[in-house]
């Protein structure tokens, strides 16, 4: 099981810390962009990030998360773990950056030891200047481990397919009452 806290903290197993918040992205990882229609007007934009940024939409897609704070923000530990019994994989992350403004909510983490790939995630709702509400990842990431090495493609594949499947959550959870 991964600590969340303590005293010796884990670094991030990657050097570009943050590279999510801007482009392009690094160079030798695999990038991953991918968006989704949640809706329209600033309802569903409030409760798509609500539900975004305390881990709902995770949660509501299958994962598996610890993590030690409710509101995500900066150097909060998360462990978010996908499938089931002894073929869960945990995945330790930090929170490496967080916005909350009114057209833009969300967070990015980035890996650390023991997760099985290396790079960075962000996840963020968009609110349009004509009241379309997107929810958009941005990721580069590349194996760290055997199995993610041994899988090859089907890891940006299985990548491709939790985005879309967030997206989704995200939807419902958002979705006028």
């Amino acid at each position: 099981m991964t600590r969340l806290s303590g005293a010796a903290r884990p670094a991030l197993t990657y050097p570009e810390r943050g590279a999510t918040a801007s482009l392009p992205l690094p160079e030798r990882y695999h990038h991953l962009r991918h968006r989704t229609r949640l809706g329209r007007g600033r309802a569903v934009f409030e409760a798509a990030g609500a539900a975004l940024t305390t881990f709902g939409a995770h949660r509501a897609a299958g994962a598996a998360v610890r993590c030690g704070h409710g509101a995500v923000r900066p150097g909060s530990r998360v462990a978010v773990g996908l499938g089931w019994g002894p073929l869960r994989i945990e995945a330790p992350c930090e929170v490496v950056w967080t916005v909350y403004e009114p057209a833009r909510t969300g967070f990015a983490y980035g890996t650390l030891a023991g997760h099985p790939e290396e790079g960075e995630e962000s996840f963020l709702v968009l609110l349009d200047r004509d009241g379309s509400v997107w929810f958009e990842v941005t990721a580069f990431s590349r194996p760290a481990r055997w199995y993610t090495r041994a899988a090859g493609p089907l890891v940006p594949l299985f990548q491709r397919c939790y985005a879309r499947r967030l997206g989704r959550a995200l939807r419902r959870l958002a979705a006028p009452a």
